[in-house]
């Protein structure tokens, strides 16, 4: 799920961005959420749920497959249509295909001194099949990324307002790293580490997107909520493991600030970005959900591995993505109306 706020209108996303909602109308119960999700049904019970909670919230749905180009530019035509601005755009679906474990290295870890680590990044341990989707595109980088950037760029007429400052808000992750990004590779068609590597781009794009729009009123800002236990989460190993380490799990926690573990705790650099003035934030920091041993939430800014040279060179290689899909998508439709006639 993804949610937009509007008076705010905020665009947000199921799984912490649920968590998120919760928290967001619990801080200004006048804001106007738009949950845009592929799955309406789940859409449905996410607005059934924050309204029990929040009888008079306003909350509106919106139909979005961040992987499909035909449904994010549809979208985004719907939101332009309905709203006049948006004061934030949460930018936090994501997909984990076809995870697969190593589980000789999960095992040695666990009963190692780098089981935090471990868990943390995934770094040796988390490998993903990925797939072409309908669009020839590689469908992690789709639904992580190159979604998202078609989105903002479809938005920008309502993001990009010289008397109005709007925020973007990436969710990103602890598995965003270097070494498995590519330029040569973006969609990382070749590679085993697509989510990793989407989520590496993500943070690059974040810099480059504050260095080209924050004149025009947009800042852009990356978190990450931690190792939370959500459906992405669990889908990595069999139910049986998670029954099995969690204990381990809980105990880990208070030795350690990056199990957040909750959504509702996973959602703490989210909810403490929207109470801050974008201008007083660093674009080269990612915001980090914390959760210490006695529970208690805050967030934490650290340093990404990035760079404004390769971050300039994403966003231009992504520009003329987008001009290829665009051209790609009006020749199909063309033909079919050339079919039906």
């Amino acid at each position: 799920m993804k949610i937009i706020c509007l008076k705010k209108v905020h665009i947000i996303h199921f799984g912490i961005g649920l968590a998120l909602c919760e928290r967001l109308l619990t801080e200004e119960s006048q804001l106007r959420l738009c949950l845009a999700c592929r799955n309406l049904q789940r859409a449905e019970a996410a607005r059934a749920s924050l309204l029990t909670s929040h009888a008079d919230a306003s909350v509106d749905l919106l139909h979005l497959d961040v992987g499909s180009v035909q449904s994010v530019l549809a979208a985004a035509q719907e939101v332009k249509a309905r709203y006049g601005r948006i004061d934030f755009l949460y930018l936090n679906a994501g997909i984990m295909p076809n995870p697969q474990v190593n589980v000789k290295a999960f095992f040695k870890g666990l009963f190692s001194w780098n089981v935090i680590n471990m868990f943390a990044t995934a770094e040796g341990l988390l490998t993903q099949q990925d797939l072409v989707n309908s669009d020839g595109l590689q469908e992690v980088f789709a639904t992580n990324l190159f979604g998202h950037f078609l989105l903002i760029r479809e938005l920008e007429p309502l993001l990009c307002k010289t008397d109005h400052v709007s925020r973007v808000v990436w969710t990103s992750s602890s598995n965003a790293r270097r070494s498995a990004f590519s330029m040569e590779d973006m969609e990382h068609r070749n590679g085993t580490e697509p989510y990793s590597s989407s989520k590496y781009a993500s943070d690059l794009l974040s810099l480059a997107l504050n260095r080209h729009k924050n004149s025009q009123g947009l800042f852009s800002s990356v978190i990450c909520p931690g190792l939370v236990m959500t459906n992405l989460t669990y889908g990595i190993l069999p139910s049986g493991f998670w029954t099995l380490i969690m204990p381990i799990m809980w105990l880990i926690r208070i030795f350690t600030n990056t199990f957040t573990l909750t959504p509702y705790n996973g959602a703490e650099a989210l909810h403490w970005l929207f109470l801050q003035k974008p201008e007083s934030l660093d674009p080269r920091a990612k915001y980090h959900s914390l959760t210490s041993g006695l529970g208690t939430n805050y967030t934490q800014p650290r340093q990404m591995d990035i760079d404004e040279g390769t971050s300039e060179v994403l966003y231009s290689k992504l520009l003329e993505l987008e001009k290829v899909v665009r051209r790609t998508l009006s020749e199909s439709n063309a033909d079919k109306e050339s079919d039906g006639q």
